[in-house]
């Protein structure tokens, strides 16, 4: 049986662009593929940890080889209960808006928490950084209120930290097949933004039969 992770990282419940695509998605796989468990992850809903003083001794204390105190293994361990979700699902779906150019900091503060030696990579020092997460698939929907096509008032390589950052993320744990479906223009009024939605839950739809 597939195991489809959703992550989702906007607090708007009813009108967020990045959720509505993703729903859709979620639906039309689940039509070619019945039999798929979804899991969600509200990154607002959740309690994150703080990447205290126990979990920055737990990293460096694993970096040198030396034992965990009972609080640093308790930190440590939250750490990769949180990062288990991801290493148990076949298909990761992630549904992030833009903000400020970059990401949400609940999918930062996500990202942080769990990317960590032997939870989400590895490193020899002969052959450098691995990722743990690789054979897996990954569809990310990004939502933005403005246009970042070439020839727009907001050049993506000059304003674009979402999509790059993210997607860089995705290759240093592992995940190099990745789909991407972009929701632009959602400020432009409503009539552009139902269109902009419309058309991204088409692409959505057609990258969910490919996948199933």
């Amino acid at each position: 049986m597939t195991i489809l992770l959703h992550i989702s990282s906007s607090p708007r419940k009813q009108r967020s662009a990045s959720l509505e695509v993703a729903r859709g998605f979620i639906s039309h796989y689940r039509d070619y593929a019945p039999h798929t468990q979804v899991k969600h992850l509200d990154l607002w809903d959740m309690v994150l940890p703080e990447f205290d003083d126990n979990a920055m001794t737990a990293k460096y204390a694993g970096l040198a080889g030396t034992p965990l105190t009972e609080s640093q293994q308790q930190a440590w361990d939250r750490l990769r209960e949180l990062a288990a979700h991801l290493h148990e699902a076949d298909l990761l779906l992630f549904s992030v808006p833009l903000w400020n150019f970059g990401i949400p900091y609940k999918l930062k503060h996500f990202i942080d928490l769990i990317s960590q030696k032997d939870i989400l990579f590895s490193f020899d020092p002969e052959s450098g950084f691995s990722g743990l997460l690789a054979g897996k698939k990954a569809v990310v929907v990004y939502a933005r209120g403005l246009s970042y096509e070439s020839d727009s008032f907001t050049p993506s390589q000059a304003f674009d930290y979402q999509k790059t950052y993210f997607e860089m993320w995705l290759k240093f744990v592992g995940i190099t097949d990745v789909e991407s479906v972009i929701v632009e223009k959602t400020l432009f009024g409503s009539e552009v933004d139902s269109g902009a939605r419309q058309q991204a839950c088409l692409q959505a739809a057609q990258i969910a039969r490919h996948l199933a």
